[in-house]
């Protein structure tokens, strides 16, 4: 191992740590979270309230001394209330940008189904190009940049159904889910004085964060893992039961999470074994089951299951 690799990997230790002090239990989603920040994704958090989706997000920025910046979603929230606005400066006799929340390198969008599609769909360019476009003028926002949003999957009057082409850019979607009952004891006695993020140390800066995605994407991929990934993401749309498979873009997300992960586990190549774990979150909020596919009590999770029953694993033969 070299030295950036072991300093990298005591890095992301310590971050473990500082996010699972704050959220009990959940040490996989904590890892999701973490793989997905160091791929440079998005991702979706749905899940009921008060299951800790926001001190997640705020310990994440804490340990890493990024610029947090939050919106809290609702139907009369404007697209400039995101992007920013151009606005008349009298004295210079010029217009003069005012820069929205998105300018940040963690933004927490949350209830973004409460937003209106037009107000979701002025994060799409910040979600996918990494810069906003306000009275034809392009602004190109912090590196690193990562948008966490939730949702309410319980909710439905006053919210709004996020459209495919939103979907499809989150890098990843999953849930926290009720702790266990000797864990939820826990979390009276942990945050009985003051809460655990209040009491967060930064582990490190958003500079080293850049620095580690770089080496992400040098993570080694043997040809047949990519073509592995390949043959999974067409056979989601090629399968009977699915009426929406999963795009390019999911591919491409499949295998940078897959190195992301691969690094997260102290590997500098990927296996089979992280593209079947990630695939679930990678893939599955990106496809749509058929209605006579759903009446047969079929999941996403059920298909993709399936599929990888149809797709052989590739191995390699020691001699």
């Amino acid at each position: 191992m070299d030295a950036p690799f072991t300093e990298d990997l005591s890095i992301i230790k310590q971050l473990k740590a500082n996010l699972e002090s704050c959220i009990l239990g959940k040490a996989a989603e904590v890892e999701l979270l973490l793989t997905a920040a160091l791929a440079g994704g998005h991702v979706l958090l749905e899940d009921v309230p008060g299951t800790g989706k926001t001190v997640l997000i705020k310990a994440l920025a804490k340990s890493v001394e990024g610029q947090f910046r939050r919106i809290q979603c609702n139907p009369d929230l404007l697209p400039t209330d995101i992007t920013g606005v151009a606005i008349y400066h009298p004295k210079q006799e010029t217009f003069l940008f005012r820069p929205g929340p998105v300018m940040t390198n963690i933004l927490l969008a949350d209830e973004i189904n409460r937003a209106t599609t037009k107000t979701q769909s002025a994060l799409l360019e910040a979600m996918e190009e990494r810069h906003v476009t306000v009275d034809g003028d392009r602004h190109p926002l912090p590196s690193p940049f990562l948008l966490l949003a939730t949702q309410n999957p319980i909710d439905f009057e006053g919210t709004y159904v996020l459209p495919e082409a939103q979907l499809d850019r989150f890098m990843m979607k999953f849930s926290l889910g009720y702790p266990d009952h000797e864990t939820e004891k826990k979390m009276l006695f942990t945050q009985a004085s003051s809460h655990p993020v209040d009491r967060l140390e930064p582990v490190t800066d958003v500079g080293r964060v850049t620095e580690m995605q770089q080496r992400v994407k040098d993570v080694h991929v043997d040809d047949a893992v990519a073509d592995y990934v390949v043959t999974i993401t067409r056979k989601t749309r090629e399968h009977s039961s699915v009426f929406l498979g999963a795009s390019p873009r999911a591919t491409i997300a499949l295998l940078q999470a897959a190195k992301a992960l691969a690094y997260v586990r102290e590997r500098d190549y990927v296996i089979p074994d992280d593209i079947k774990y990630l695939s679930p979150y990678v893939l599955g909020h990106r496809m749509i089951l058929h209605s006579e596919a759903r009446i047969d009590g079929l999941t996403v999770e059920t298909v993709l299951q399936s599929i990888f029953g149809q797709v052989r694993v590739p191995v390699r033969l020691e001699k």
